[in-house]
């Protein structure tokens, strides 16, 4: 009797597909200038929450006689003093970590309230077009013809210096562009299928608005919201230059250049250290917001 032949050839598994998040992971980490600019933006989240222990002095401490010491690095410098003092004699390297704390803090507080006002809005007017959305898109225009730091300023003269204001203000400024990518978007997926069931199924307005329509709107919102981060540091900074802003000797960065202005001829270091930071923290979040629009584009998806 023979021995029964058993065939060797079994079929191939076939790879399982990569997940939606390993797609997002895949293309993100694809992005070298992505990742840097994340990896640095993450480093300025740690040195402004660990502030108050990482920096070697307190932000407000005065070192009689060590008034605009150079960095110690240059000559003239006190190795005490790694960035240098400014003028009165404070340690500006513990400012400068201190005011990532002021800078972040203003410009997370801003974007998310602008986020906020705005997708609500930008919902509302796709969702009834004729009369409230033609009205919100005409005051949306009308800010959006102001060029944002122009208005920003003006908004800040009005309600005063504080950082309470400065949120506030920055807020009402970055609001417009929410609006409108809201609405461009929610009016494509008005005409989607899904909607159109939804609503005759008997969901409720908020339902449709918020749980139907504003998850599939996101991968844009989230990418704009990075750019709106950025812009809002950068405003935040150029208001506290012109003094509009958060006031010293609180260690805010645009106080700080405020501050060093009258000092640049003299030593030049007092507006470098404070204005390489706003640059690094821009420059970070724009990194990352075109790695963010990359992983969240579905023609960008692709795992080669």
């Amino acid at each position: 009797m023979k021995p029964s032949v058993v065939s060797s050839d079994v079929a191939p598994v076939a790879p399982k597909p990569p997940t939606s998040w390993q797609l997002f992971l895949y293309t993100f980490c694809r992005n070298k200038g992505a990742v840097l600019g994340f990896i640095v933006l993450m480093l300025m989240v740690i040195v402004a929450i660990l502030a108050p222990t990482l920096a070697p002095y307190d932000p407000y401490e005065l070192f009689t006689g060590k008034e605009q010491l150079p960095p110690s690095f240059v000559s003239g410098g006190d190795s005490m003093f790694f960035l240098g003092t400014d003028d009165a004699g404070r340690d500006t390297l513990s400012r400068v970590m201190h005011g990532a704390r002021y800078s972040l803090f203003i410009g997370i507080s801003a974007t998310s309230i602008a986020m906020i006002v705005g997708v609500s809005l930008g919902l509302s007017a796709a969702f009834w077009p004729k009369v409230w959305g033609k009205a919100v898109m005409l005051v949306n225009d009308i800010l959006m013809s102001y060029p944002s730091l122009l208005l920003a300023i003006i908004i800040a003269a009005i309600l005063g210096p504080s950082m309470t204001n400065t949120i506030i203000t920055i807020a009402l400024v970055c609001t417009p562009p929410f609006i409108r990518l809201t609405r461009a978007t929610a009016m494509v997926e008005l005409q989607r299928e899904y909607f159109i069931a939804s609503q005759v199924m008997g969901a409720g307005i908020l339902r449709l608005l918020f749980i139907t329509i504003l998850p599939n709107c996101m991968a844009p919102l989230i990418v704009q919201a990075t750019m709106i981060f950025s812009t809002a540091i950068l405003e935040a900074g150029a208001i506290g230059f012109l003094g509009f802003g958060v006031q010293p000797p609180d260690a805010e960065w645009g106080a700080m250049l405020g501050t060093a202005r009258q000092y640049i001829q003299s030593n030049v270091w007092l507006a470098i250290w404070p204005g390489v930071a706003i640059f690094l923290a821009a420059l970070s979040i724009n990194l990352t917001g075109d790695g963010l629009r990359d992983a969240l584009d579905p023609k960008l998806k692709q795992v080669s």
